[in-house]
């Protein structure tokens, strides 16, 4: 049976859509799961003995306690711009067929696949086909990851009115870096999300410190599976 799968976007570049995905891979491998990870296109890619990494597919891939494959990450570019630049600048051109490839074979051989996207919905890919257009492609429903601060609501509303536009079903909106102590625009943006964008609030990730982002992601989920929602989230998400 091929796998349960989600793809993950943002309301924005730097909203921590990253630790968001790992944080649920880490959750679904702690109780038991088989988790493929994938991030389909980086850009900004970080360059080791000559070759281009994507650190945002290591983090996905130690949270799965997976290794890292080309399947985990098909398209690594070196200049940290929107995809399609980026890959007309390194001479490559990105295939949707090639991406679903990968996908497919991820999804056959894990229980739950986690598809990271490039920043939010309308960021640009290939020619014209966006980063809305590989969730179509994929056949995947979207999950989106949004910040807790000032202007988060409008963000959120204009994700999730764009995706349901181009048909793609919205299982719900996570708010990231929820401060311990919330400001006055913090405190009533979760509610407002969940009753105006037409999405389900399926969590409130607290913002969590560490030296690096693997410590945050551990820390995290540390603290969501000592909440009982945790559980009902990850059925609503995958259901």
């Amino acid at each position: 049976m091929a796998a349960k799968s989600i793809f993950i976007t943002g309301t924005d570049t730097g909203v921590g859509k990253t630790v968001a995905s790992a944080a649920i891979a880490l959750l679904l491998r702690r109780m038991g799961h088989s988790v493929g990870v994938m991030k389909p296109v980086t850009s900004g890619c970080v360059e080791r003995d000559g070759e281009l990494v994507s650190e945002d597919a290591e983090l996905l891939c130690f949270a799965a306690g997976v290794p890292m494959s080309r399947d985990c990450a098909p398209y690594l570019l070196k200049a940290p711009v929107a995809p399609s630049v980026a890959a007309t600048q390194d001479g490559v051109r990105i295939s949707f067929d090639v991406i679903k490839d990968a996908y497919l074979r991820l999804a056959e051989q894990y229980d739950f696949v986690i598809v990271e996207g490039a920043g939010g919905l309308m960021v640009p890919l290939a020619g014209g086909l966006l980063v809305s257009d590989l969730a179509l492609h994929l056949g995947i429903p979207i999950a989106v990851v949004a910040r807790p601060d000032l202007g988060t609501v409008n963000h959120t509303l204009l994700t999730t009115f764009c995706a349901r536009t181009m048909g793609l079903k919205v299982k719900g909106v996570f708010v990231n870096r929820y401060p311990d102590a919330p400001g006055q625009a913090e405190s009533y943006a979760p509610h407002m999300i969940d009753s105006l964008s037409g999405a389900q609030l399926l969590g409130v990730f607290p913002e969590m410190k560490g030296d690096d982002d693997r410590t945050v992601v551990t820390l995290l989920v540390d603290r969501l599976l000592q909440a009982p929602a945790t559980g009902i989230m990850l059925r609503e998400l995958f259901d």
